[in-house]
């Protein structure tokens, strides 16, 4: 049976009694599918998306075989059988189903997208000694409004290839971020990095707060994907005073938070010496925590705090890969899951993944819950494939936007191909889309309606101009580096 959300506009009938029932009716009573459709182009949908498989990621995880979602102005009208979109719609456009999964667009809820630039600059060092030693001193001689440009046109690419559709960012010159997502036409959410020391678009944390508040203004309301925010480090960068500012500012303005929060066992020593409690408690003291907050990593929250972040509504955000990688730990999020925090999947920054791949993050996920419990039964494919869609909605607030392929939600809508030899057979789509599949499946990626990439092209991203000018701006930095280290 379809969904459908009956929409501004009638569609798909010539007659009045006809074009009633198209916007009411979604059931096996509706008029026969032989029925001729309207052809006249004021009487066409945008885009008609098929699949072999429809997983919706709905309340009832609907799956719908030979499925397909009719999307108009962005919005999802309806989904269902294909036979039930092609009888109620006509569209100017349609993607052909054959050996196609249909599902919600991946949701990277932690990144800091232009550090696909600074891509194995440093490895297989502790956190405190990768930021402090090689990444901060990098960003301050290197990174300027150009290196965000073009590193974030790469992630971009990088992210749209892989079917991720919406990403959260936290990173320097958050005006040209904004840029960059607005042309390539994904959806983001994007910080402006408070820190309390120089970077480089700011000489300290009151600056940071004054420029953050700045492209807020500039951007609340301007474009319907991009949503700015403030992006607070973290303790150990901001005190309290700092820390209860961006808050404060964040209210005033009407906008969300994210920060890096109970990251490693450093910062869990760093809050006991310096406030006299975890770091989740010195949030919650300090009325942190009153107001959207998206915390990135949570590796180390105690059974006092996990009841804290359920309640507050904090969105955490789990970081598997660069989690091991920089030895953080192993967060604890089948216990943050039981006690109904809400918890979505991040890739984090592609200088400590070092990739933006959320197919790996669904699976790294899944495997180290049940390898840290020694419980196989823990973190099931369909919840982890929830915690890159339609949990990542809720975790980082759009849950009433997108996540999942619902008749009203925006568009954010991918198709992943099956026909690989690692598919054959496939007993259980959603079991093959988290332990099978991988970023070189996704086949077409729709972002709020729009035809990002279909059939593996690439079509708001100049690819060519892009690795050009990464590799060139890379053999500055190479050669910068090198000098630096004689």
């Amino acid at each position: 049976m379809c969904q459908n959300a009956g929409m501004k506009k009638v569609y798909r009938r010539t007659t009045i009694i006809a074009a009633t029932l198209a916007l009411f009716a979604c059931s096996q009573d509706s008029p026969p599918a032989a029925e001729p459709a309207a052809n006249a182009a004021e009487d066409q949908i945008d885009l008609i998306i098929k699949g072999e498989y429809v997983v919706s990621m709905d309340g009832s995880a609907s799956v719908y075989e030979n499925g397909a979602v009719a999307v108009d102005d962005g919005l999802i009208l309806a989904v269902g059988t294909a036979d039930e979109i092609i009888a109620e719609y006509n569209a100017a456009e349609t993607l052909s189903g054959e050996n196609r999964i249909v599902m919600p667009g991946l949701i990277n809820g932690h990144s800091h997208a232009a550090m696909t630039l600074l891509r194995g600059v440093a490895d297989d060092l502790a956190l405190m000694d990768w930021l402090n030693n090689y990444i901060f001193p990098a960003e301050v001689q290197f990174v300027d409004r150009e290196f965000v440009r073009i590193g974030t046109e790469l992630a971009c690419w990088e992210m749209i290839r892989g079917g991720t559709t919406t990403f959260v960012d936290m990173y320097y010159f958050p005006d040209t971020v904004a840029e960059v997502v607005e042309r390539c036409g994904m959806r983001a959410m994007v910080s402006a990095t408070v820190i309390d020391q120089r970077s480089p678009d700011a000489e300290n944390a009151a600056d940071s707060i004054n420029k953050g508040i700045a492209f807020i203004d500039r951007w609340k309301g301007e474009n319907s994907r991009i949503t700015p925010i403030f992006g607070p480090h973290a303790n150990y960068t901001l005190n309290a005073e700092q820390l209860k500012a961006v808050r404060a500012a964040a209210t005033e303005y009407g906008v969300g938070i994210s920060i890096h929060m109970s990251e490693s066992p450093f910062e869990l020593q760093y809050s006991k010496d310096t406030f006299g409690m975890t770091s989740i408690e010195f949030y919650e003291s300090i009325g942190f925590l009153d107001g959207p907050t998206i915390a990135a990593h949570v590796v180390w929250p105690t059974d006092v705090e996990i009841p804290i972040l359920a309640e507050r509504k904090v969105g955490v955000i789990h970081n598997p890969t660069s989690n091991m990688k920089i030895a953080s730990g192993i967060s604890p999020v089948a216990k943050m899951l039981q006690a109904g925090v809400r918890v979505g999947l991040g890739t984090d920054g592609a200088a400590s993944n070092n990739d933006l791949d959320m197919w790996e993050e669904m699976r790294l996920a899944a495997l180290l819950q049940k390898v840290d419990r020694m419980d196989p039964t823990v973190l099931s494919a369909s919840t982890v494939l929830a915690m890159a869609t339609s949990g990542g909605a809720l975790a980082t607030g759009l849950g009433e936007t997108v996540g999942s392929i619902e008749a009203g939600k925006r568009a954010d809508i991918i198709q992943v191909a099956f026909d690989d030899v690692h598919h054959v057979p496939t007993y259980d789509v959603i079991s093959h889309l988290v332990y099978v599949s991988d970023e070189q499946d996704v086949a077409s990626v729709v972002v709020d309606g729009k035809v990002l990439m279909r059939e593996r092209e690439m079509l708001t991203i100049d690819t060519e101009r892009v690795a050009a000018e990464a590799n060139a701006l890379a053999t500055k930095i190479q050669a910068a580096l090198e000098e630096r280290n004689q």
